[in-house]
């Protein structure tokens, strides 16, 4: 599997980076853009890179309706959209008005691109799927939000989800921002794969802290044995330092090209 960093927080070289994420993932024969960023970066890094995306990606998978993840769907179009049926709604922080769902509605997109929205595992190929929405299964994620949605619910973000991808006989996983809670992702794609071994886990983990969450997470990787590490955008800097403390790993940036 070959993961290229379109989008992501940290630049490298000469390629661009702002707050949002995009990979461009190549297996099983297929080309999907998971997450577009906010804006048209992701293009512009991927033509330094040779790459012209509309012509070579196959589809698109949204991990969650964050601006930050899906307000470049403004920039490419006439794709297959894989997202959780909840990726719409609008959405607030609890301490300000400011939309932070996708700024195109689904009446819009529908009209982009061909639509697919599943809350249930959706198989993109023999050895890719979606999982649809994560069940918050542990007691140490998922536990509070800063968001609102539409109605003044607290908004968990049901929608977030993320791709499991079968290589060797292990799982590769592939998190947007993990507000599900990346262990309970872990959990979800073993379950629904039947396959117990996870070798590479990349993306957003959405922590924050060295608090118990780092920690339990921590700790369940380890105990899980996952070779390849690799939190980027969402996870913040203390994090990252108890990350790297644990797993020696190394900062993700754009335009890097990974090989699993």
């Amino acid at each position: 599997m070959k993961l290229t960093v379109l989008t992501e927080i940290v630049a490298g070289g000469r390629f661009l980076a702002e707050h949002g994420l995009s990979y461009l993932i190549e297996h099983d024969g297929k080309t999907i853009l998971f997450d577009t960023g906010h804006s048209d970066v992701f293009l512009q890094n991927a033509r330094q890179m040779g790459i012209e995306l509309q012509d070579v990606v196959d589809l698109i998978v949204l991990s969650h309706g964050h601006w930050d993840h899906g307000d470049g769907l403004q920039y490419i179009e006439n794709k297959t959209l894989i997202t959780h049926p909840n990726a719409f709604i609008k959405r607030t922080r609890k301490n300000g008005l400011i939309n932070i769902g996708l700024t195109l509605d689904k009446e819009t997109l529908e009209k982009r691109f061909k639509l697919i929205t599943s809350a249930k595992p959706y198989k993109i190929s023999e050895s890719i799927i979606f999982l649809g929405e994560i069940p918050r299964a542990n007691n140490f994620e998922s536990q509070s939000t800063n968001f609102v949605e539409e109605q003044g619910s607290a908004d968990f973000v049901p929608d977030d989800s993320a791709l499991a991808i079968v290589q060797d006989k292990s799982l590769i996983i592939v998190s947007g921002c993990a507000h599900s809670g990346i262990c309970n992702i872990c959990e979800y794609a073993k379950k629904v794969t039947g396959i117990s071994k996870i070798s590479a886990v990349i993306g957003g983990f959405h922590l924050k802290h060295i608090d118990e969450q780092t920690q339990q997470t921590i700790a369940y990787f380890k105990n899980e044995q996952i070779a390849d590490i690799i939190p980027s955008h969402c996870t913040e800097l203390p994090a990252l330092s108890a990350f790297y403390t644990e797993f020696k790993i190394s900062q993700l940036k754009t335009g890097q090209v990974l090989s699993f």
